[in-house]
């Protein structure tokens, strides 16, 4: 049985300008969002209690807490600091997954250091990262991602959760349907209208008719419900890039409405982004016309593409530039690559695929 700990540092981007600008310490305070069509990339604990979150208008965090201070991004510290706490996490174990730059799974299972607590582990990562860099970091600890990443987030900020094997499935049993990692929002307001509010009423559901009602993440959501979840920590696996897409249900052709499709399209992959807290280099625009013919455009830009209204623009400009005269478009797609780990590198992200 493997012993999996998952580390999320607590309000990553927000944590370090609090850190570093002693002013905006217990201050509710946003990064991103303060322009007139800006969005918040992180909220600090203070601001998050007025609900304020990530990848919200910067206009609607306004309203929603007055008193919000809005600071810039400053992108360098932050992978600075990622890479210093992954190394502390090299330091307990070399099978490290990261997910973003903030949290990642580790296996520790065999460990460097020959403890064959998972849980004291978990204790000693939390404190070398307070020590080291002065960030709080909550850990969840089981024995697989699943569990862990569950366990993760269950007495945030600064929290440490344990999920044993023997207590898993009574766990999963009364835990929200909202609180299962990978049930996203249109999916739990689907559970909801089905009956569907905690753990132990999708396990009341047969495999046959989860897989009817959600399609091919109905088997998997039958052996997560019981704690059943086989996936190694693999520490080599690396995403090229990030994107969205829309196919039309009818064929368009006025640049106007493709301008307007387009914008939804950015909005998505931004939101995308800011989850991922992965940033890239490059765009690119995919068109794909109502013969199914299918054509890329890229920009690569000389800094990394860190807003919606920068991904807006620079497709607005390839689009404008195609010779679109008398063709008709079924498809609109835009993603970024050449992700940045701060080593001019592909950076190792992962989106957990449910």
């Amino acid at each position: 049985m493997r012993k999996i700990i998952h580390i999320d540092m607590d309000a990553f981007f927000a944590s370090i300008e609090q850190r570093d600008f002693p002013a905006l310490r217990s201050k509710p305070i946003a990064v991103g969002g303060g322009t007139e069509r800006g969005v918040v990339s992180a909220a600090s604990y203070e601001a998050r209690k007025f609900g304020v979150r990530s990848a919200m208008s910067g206009k609607m965090a306004r309203k929603l807490c007055p008193n919000i201070i809005f600071v810039s991004h400053r992108f360098e510290v932050y992978m600075a600091v990622s890479r210093e706490i992954m190394s502390i996490f090299h330091e307990f174990t070399d099978l490290v997954e990261p997910l973003s730059l903030d949290e990642a799974f580790l296996d520790v299972t065999e460990n460097k250091l020959n403890i064959p607590s998972a849980s004291i582990l978990a204790k000693k990562i939390k404190e070398q990262i307070k020590e080291q860099t002065g960030l709080t970091a909550s850990a969840g600890v089981s024995y697989c991602k699943f569990l862990a990443k569950i366990a993760s987030d269950y007495n945030k900020p600064d929290g440490f959760f344990l999920i044993k094997p023997n207590e898993a499935e009574s766990f999963l049993e009364n835990l929200p349907i909202e609180k299962f990692f990978g049930i996203g929002k249109v999916t739990a307001e689907k559970m909801h209208k089905l009956g569907i509010h905690r753990g132990k009423d999708l396990k009341a559901l047969p495999m046959s008719e989860l897989t009817r009602l959600f399609g091919k993440i109905g088997s998997l959501l039958y052996q997560l419900v019981r704690g059943i979840d086989q996936r190694e920590v693999v520490p080599d696996r690396t995403r090229k890039s990030i994107g969205a897409e829309a196919t039309f249900a009818e064929d368009i052709y006025l640049l106007k409405d493709l301008h307007k499709e387009l914008a939804e399209i950015a909005n998505e992959l931004f939101s995308r982004v800011l989850k991922a807290k992965t940033y890239g280099f490059t765009l690119t625009l995919k068109v794909k016309f109502s013969d199914f013919k299918v054509i890329t455009r890229s920009k690569t830009l000389f800094h990394l593409i860190t807003s919606e209204q920068e991904i807006l623009e620079n497709a607005y400009e390839m689009l404008n530039l195609l010779d679109l005269k008398n063709k008709k478009i079924r498809l609109l797609g835009l993603s970024i690559s050449k992700l940045e780990n701060g080593n001019k590198e592909d950076w190792v992200q992962l989106q957990f695929n449910f």
